[in-house]
């Protein structure tokens, strides 16, 4: 408790610890700072398998060696220093924004390094730097430059060292992510063999090299698999990081201004509202013939596209957001194989700060009863993925925040305003009428409602050691409800990364909170395009930030850490 209360007062503004402020401040020294830490980051960000913070990474050899983390920690204490040497108190809000911006970035490292070590305590984190990598390079279209090939052969190469640097990490590691890890391996041997046999082709790299590169990571992660299964008798079995951990998080990293009572409370209210209103519409649609899957992946791709520029027309139409000329589209594209045998969930490419003139790319497999939940809905209808994903969604929201004239705010900070934004565009779309055409769709949205609810219950209980991750899983299964493998693969991440899950439904609601107190201080003046396209335009700043430069009122930042 102690040393979270001394990195909480470090990373303060000075003057709030009651030391004396730097004497020269200025705004530039901020700029240079965020300049220097987010060239750092580019460099030595862990890869997660989230797809909404994928960053523009220099190529290169990774390294997770106790000697590389500990070179880590000693640059993360110069960024600290630097950042309590500025004194941002007099500056304009905008700029103090930036300035918490910078604070919650370094409280992330902290959460990363020291208060969630993952890399000591979750092997699956080391599956994440390994395969990961690989999927990422994998999701831009090919065929593959030789510069593009040369990277993938790199991230293939470095599996083995980073997967002996993780053995030598690994710190008694719970039994559940152990054993998560065991089973995400299972088979690993024949699918990156699949993947190389796939890939080869669209790429300039030879079949000797990639299959003896492809072959030693295999062996590597065998390796990895058979010392996970000596660790697992002796693994504890105990997940949670505990309240002290979640709050620093809460706090200091996504800048909530509620504990996790209240962050339950909020997720367990909104869930008996969407229970309540899917009720509502199943009953009023019970004649309606139900939805059907698309025939084949050729007319699920068109439909996706025709729908996509309907929706960019129904945005500008009933004057809900500015849709800029220059923005390409979100797309459906069939799955590369080298991408399916590999068997990650976020196959997509959102594009990037260098690459805004190409199209956003979701792969999907051919429409059938198989598929999981969101892809389920996605081939009856696919607007719901697209409202979500790609426009309003993450895919408009993540361009037009790389197109900031703030550099500082087009990094990712924290899920809470993405996955807000994303969230709220669907409800925000349903209640402007885009879906009055097709009542099941509506159906649709208010289960997705049902399930962000959840997984802010699963978040919070699985943080506290409320929930195992096996109860965990079964209650999604049951409540949502949804598919076993869905609700495990959900249950999974949640649990090894916890403050995710409930990103959904609280940036959400701190979006309608801020819409609402928009409107009542504005009152006839108050403009929805305009107060979109402020929320858009700055997706990557906390809600909490935002309400503080737009309405002029810091009420809901939070002011104590609970560490």
């Amino acid at each position: 408790m102690r040393k979270f209360l001394v990195l909480f007062l470090l990373l303060l503004p000075r003057g709030i610890c009651g030391q004396t402020p730097s004497a020269i401040p200025t705004e530039d020294t901020l700029d240079k700072l965020a300049s220097d830490f987010w060239s750092w980051r580019a460099k030595y960000a862990p890869f997660t398998g989230d797809d909404v913070n994928r960053l523009e990474r220099p190529g290169g050899v990774r390294d997770w060696s106790a000697a590389a983390i500990d070179k880590r920690s000693r640059d993360l204490k110069d960024f600290d220093a630097r950042y309590q040497k500025i004194d941002a108190s007099g500056w304009p809000v905008p700029q103090q924004v930036d300035y918490r911006l910078i604070g919650s970035a370094l409280s992330r490292v902290h959460w990363e390094l020291e208060v969630n070590p993952r890399w000591k305590r979750d092997p699956n984190f080391y599956i994440e730097q390994t395969l990961t990598p690989i999927v990422e390079a994998l999701t831009v279209p090919g065929p593959y430059d030789e510069v593009r090939s040369r990277e993938i052969l790199t991230r293939v190469e470095n599996v083995p060292s980073i997967l002996q640097q993780g053995s030598e990490n690994l710190d008694k590691a719970p039994a559940p992510f152990v054993t998560v890890a065991i089973q995400a391996l299972e088979g690993v041997r024949e699918r990156l063999r699949k993947m190389a046999t796939s890939l080869r082709p669209v790429t300039t790299l030879s079949e000797m090299e990639l299959t003896a590169a492809t072959n030693r990571a295999a062996d590597a992660l065998e390796r990895f698999r058979a010392t996970l299964q000596d660790l697992l008798p002796s693994s504890p079995n105990e997940t949670a990081l505990g309240r002290d951990a979640y709050v620093f998080f809460l706090k200091n990293v996504a800048l909530y201004p509620y504990s996790p009572e209240q962050i339950l409370a909020m997720g367990q209210q909104e869930w008996n509202r969407a229970v309540a209103f899917e009720s509502y519409e199943k009953e009023r649609n019970k004649n309606v013939p139900p939805l059907q899957l698309a025939k084949d992946i050729d007319s699920w791709i068109k439909d996706a596209a025709a729908k996509e520029s309907k929706i960019r027309e129904f945005l500008d139409k009933h004057g809900i957001l500015t849709v800029p000329g220059w923005l390409q589209h979100y797309t459906l594209r069939p799955m590369p194989e080298y991408l399916r045998v590999l068997g990650f969930s976020e196959n997509d490419d959102f594009t990037s700060p260098s690459r805004l003139n190409e199209n956003c790319i979701r792969y999907v497999s051919e429409p059938s009863g198989n598929l999981g939940y969101f892809w389920r809905a996605t081939a009856q209808d696919p607007r719901p993925i697209i409202v979500h994903e790609g426009i309003p969604g993450h895919y408009f929201q993540l361009c037009l925040s790389w197109k900031h004239e703030d550099p500082i705010r087009r990094h990712y900070y924290d899920s809470g305003a993405n996955e807000g934004v994303g969230f709220y565009a669907e409800e925000m779309m349903l209640q402007n009428g885009l879906f009055d055409d097709s009542p099941h769709t509506r159906e649709i949205i208010y289960n997705f409602m049902r399930l962000r609810a959840l997984r802010v219950e699963v978040d919070v209980k699985l943080a506290l050691g409320q929930f195992s991750l096996e109860e965990a899983a079964k209650y999604l299964e049951q409540k949502v409800p949804m598919d076993a493998q869905t609700a495990r693969q959900e249950a999974i991440a949640f649990s090894t990364g916890p403050g995710q899950a409930l990103t959904y439904q609280i940036g959400k609601l701190q979006i309608t909170k801020f819409l609402a107190d928009a409107r009542m201080q504005q009152g006839d003046k108050f403009n929805l395009r305009a107060f979109h396209d402020f929320v858009w335009k700055n997706g990557n700043v906390p809600i909490a930030l935002q309400r503080w430069e737009y309405l002029g009122t810091s009420d809901d930042l939070p002011t104590v850490s609970g560490r």
